[in-house]
């Protein structure tokens, strides 16, 4: 799997080099020159930035005025890309120039691409309202014509692009070439695109931008009728109608472009010392104005609401206190409210995270199709902003947020690199931002070494492990492990499935199975023996990670000096491992080849094995099948409401440190069964009871 990765120009030259080209070189006779960040580390664009910025060249910060690109970019498409990330649309003319006379990178002839038609307005303008602080921290930035203002911009406006201008892309070789000889060689040869400016076509969406802060937005609208302007139609009913049709037609068009804003809003800032500002993201969008229909007037003014739950009734908050089935009448809108906090979780927003989690939850356990958006603000954890996201998705079918997040090109890749096994978000931006990667390719050619091993092994296994596992596979897999813990210990091992498919999915994304054993001496170290069983049957292919927090304190809960930081998911025994069934039927056109074995071509699987000491295995069942917010809801409710600290080991109190016995009974007898041990656990919460499938809050 691992490829030799391909060297490429050398990211500075040597002292020896940049001292020869700064007392030799000067470049100042060059138009406005941009640096492009893709695939150069933050140091190193600093670097060459201020060596450009050493031999006199004119560099700007911002895309729209440069006329040259350096970058380290080596064909036409890459080069078309990262114009088009930071809003500039073009169409090739590379051809046209080496059709002229220009000594063009390569001779072979390319079809050029058009992407789409070029409209009639010759100009781009700049929309510098995405945040209220940018202009602090840029004094000289131009501000955009505006919207209703017939006049053109005149020849070099402020933040203006003329169409039919063009902007060449330079191979990061001609400047080092050019510090090796001393001076400013021919740029034919390195010329990777020569692109001719156009409009952006109306109704696209400009991938990120990943250096300036502005969004693009194509002022091809008609100019807004002045509202004072003489009555031209014969009728001022004729007119207001005329009126009313232009400013249908601007607003449209004015959110249509603001798909393009979703990545500028959400994208790192620029670095501080280059003109950016080091604010806080704005979040802010244009207000919309929510349309009521006459069926939702009538209904406020009768103040009609259904027979409301007792849980909403009650203002219960926790998820682990109601039932929250798998499938929600309400499921439609609830997707769009997920993409939507799928987006908060690319960008690291941790507070958004949370209140988008808690309204899902308490939406997805509301029992009835909502109507109207007085159920939305009665739901716990609901407030105005989800009532006003309703609003819109009832009466247009979608929600704008989700659609920016979905169309967006930046979080596409964000979100393939956040699907690798091992990546999170953080890593997933440090990725697109940092290291300039665009694709899984990007990741084996230039930063496979850099990889952990949990990392490499999502790579490799990228596709695999999206492809979904059947409820009869799930119990194969379970079954091998349980004969394998019997197989190292004895017929006393008990075994259960739990996560996804305990909540009743037909399809899972991995497997976690807890193994248990009424004498605890039976659990301890067991882990490590069913690993090393199935790794020499060859089951496991992979041990990404075996933990034995357990054994190590002898299977006791968390301890009193833990109680006040965090620790992971759970503190049990565990391996995370890569399986592969080693039964597969021959190849029909297989040779035998002497000493060599033929290949297995199952697919592999992520699977969990969790070692629990029966004395707690209801805790820890309880903590491995609930999905993810009722996970977090329960441990807030053992917090808040009862002073404990829950874990999948156990639970203690935590003002002192004691043990709470949850799953022994009145008698002292321990749980005859893992089911009944868990009906203590919440019992032992004052919760009712819940079966697995009425814990489905994502």
């Amino acid at each position: 799997m691992s490829r030799s990765i391909p060297s490429g120009p050398k990211a500075h030259q040597s002292k020896e080099d940049a001292s020869k080209g700064s007392t030799t070189l000067s470049l100042s006779s060059l138009p406005p020159t941009f640096v492009l960040p893709a695939h150069l580390t933050l140091p190193e664009l600093h670097r060459l930035e201020e060596k450009v910025s050493q031999l006199g060249t004119p560099l700007t910060y911002d895309m729209t005025e440069a006329k040259i690109v350096i970058g380290k970019v080596e064909t036409r498409r890459r080069a078309e890309f990262e114009l088009r990330c930071r809003g500039l649309w073009t169409e090739d003319v590379t051809e046209e120039v080496a059709a002229q006379g220009g000594d063009a990178l390569s001779n072979k002839r390319r079809r050029i691409e058009t992407l789409c038609d070029i409209t009639d307005n010759p100009f781009i303008s700049i929309d510098d309202s995405s945040t209220e602080s940018e202009d602090e921290g840029h004094p000289g930035r131009r501000q955009s014509i505006p919207q209703g203002d017939p006049r053109p911009p005149e020849q070099g406006a402020p933040n203006t692009i003329e169409v039919n201008s063009s902007v060449k892309v330079l191979s990061l070789r001609w400047l080092h070439d050019s510090l090796e000889t001393g001076e400013a060689l021919p740029m034919g040869r390195y010329i990777v695109y020569e692109g001719r400016l156009k409009e952006r076509p109306e109704g696209s969406v400009t991938p990120t931008q990943l250096v300036d802060s502005n969004k693009i937005r194509v002022s091809s609208s008609p100019p807004t009728p002045s509202r004072t302007a003489p009555l031209a139609r014969g009728s001022a009913a004729k007119a207001i109608l005329e009126r009313a049709k232009a400013d249908t037609q601007s607003s449209s068009k004015h959110q249509r472009s603001d798909a393009s804003s979703f990545t500028s809003r959400f994208r790192p800032r620029a670095r501080t010392g280059y003109g950016s500002s080091t604010g806080k993201d704005s979040m802010t969008r244009p207000t919309k104005i929510l349309r009521r229909t006459t069926s939702e007037h009538e209904e406020n003014i009768s103040g009609y609401l259904p027979e409301m739950p007792s849980w909403i009734n009650e203002n219960k908050k926790y998820s682990c206190e109601r039932s929250t089935p798998m499938n929600s009448p309400n499921r439609a809108f609830l997707d769009q409210l997920k993409r939507i906090k799928l987006s908060r979780i690319l960008i690291n927003d941790d507070v958004g995270v949370r209140a988008y989690s808690t309204s899902i939850a308490s939406l997805a356990a509301y029992p009835y199709p909502l109507s109207n958006t007085k159920e939305v603000l009665a739901l716990p954890g609901c407030d105005v902003k989800i009532a006003h996201l309703f609003h819109e998705w009832k009466f247009n079918g979608n929600i704008q947020a989700a659609e920016d997040f979905e169309n967006d090109p930046a979080q596409k890749v964000l979100r393939l690199f956040y699907d690798i096994w091992g990546v999170g978000a953080t890593t997933a931006r440090e990725f697109y931002y940092d290291r300039g990667w665009r694709d899984l390719d990007d990741i084996v050619e230039q930063g496979w070494g850099s990889l952990s091993r949990v990392q490499q092994i999502g790579v490799k296994y990228f596709e695999e492990f999206q492809e979904k596992i059947s409820r009869e596979e799930v119990e194969s897999i379970a079954k091998t492990i349980a004969e394998h813990a019997r197989k190292v210990r004895d017929d006393g091992i008990e075994c259960c499935i739990v996560g996804g498919y305990r909540r009743g999915k037909q399809e899972c994304g991995d497997v976690d199975v807890i193994i248990t054993h009424r004498d605890e001496m039976q659990t301890l170290g067991l882990v490590v023996d069913v690993v090393a069983s199935l790794e020499i049957d060859g089951w496991i292919t992979h041990t990404l990670l075996i933990a034995m927090g357990g054994t190590k304190r002898s299977q006791q809960p968390i301890p009193a000096r833990h109680l006040g930081g965090g620790h992971g998911f759970d503190t049990l025994d565990k391996a995370l491992v890569v399986w592969q069934d080693i039964n597969f039927p021959p190849q029909s056109n297989f040779q035998p080849i002497p000493e060599k074995e033929p290949k297995n071509l199952n697919i592999h699987r992520r699977v969990d094995i969790i070692i629990a000491p029966w004395r707690t295995i209801g805790c820890a069942i309880v903590g491995w099948t609930g999905a993810t917010t009722f996970e977090r809801d329960i441990r807030r409710y053992a917090k808040n409401v009862k002073g404990w600290k829950f874990d999948s080991s156990g639970v203690r109190v935590r003002a002192t440190g004691e043990i709470v016995q949850l799953e022994v009974g009145e008698d002292g007898e321990e749980a005859s069964t893992w089911q009944e041990a868990e009906k203590r656990v919440f019992r032992g919460f004052g919760l009712e009871w819940r079966e697995p499938w009425e814990r489905c809050t994502e």
